[in-house]
């Protein structure tokens, strides 16, 4: 059983559809392991975009997830991270696979809905983050 972090992303959680969101999961043979709504700190959205401090855009980023409802989930199950990466759809939504979240609820390349860790580095290091600090 592999594992991966996901957020539910502030424009779906405004959207009222964590609960669609989490189904798609489920529907795809995905457990969810662990599950919270988090108002998060700019020091944790600091540690998880960390790879992308001091591009341009880093501080509009961190600003727009900063104070707002996110619901962080540790999904596991046969590969897990592929599944979600797949589930989820490319990062822009006009891009993104017919039928998957982004493609389904996204808004745009930074309003798209949902979060998938890109490999089993990345989700250890983004569980550690947003479930052990």
């Amino acid at each position: 059983m592999e594992r991966t972090l996901v957020l539910i992303k502030p424009d779906a959680v405004v959207k009222n559809i964590i609960g669609k969101i989490i189904s798609i999961y489920e529907e795809n043979g995905l457990y969810v392991e662990n599950l919270k709504m988090i108002s998060p700190t700019r020091k944790i959205l600091e540690e998880h975009y960390e790879e992308h401090k001091g591009k341009p855009f880093f501080q509009e980023l961190i600003s727009s997830l900063k104070d707002r409802s996110i619901v962080a989930m540790v999904i596991s199950g046969e590969e897990a991270i592929s599944k979600v990466r797949k589930i989820n759809g490319a990062t822009d939504p006009l891009k993104a696979e017919k039928g998957s979240i982004r493609n389904l609820y996204g808004i745009s390349v930074r309003q798209n809905s949902v979060h998938g860790s890109s490999d089993i580095h990345a989700a250890k290091r983004e569980i550690k983050i947003w479930f052990e600090s």
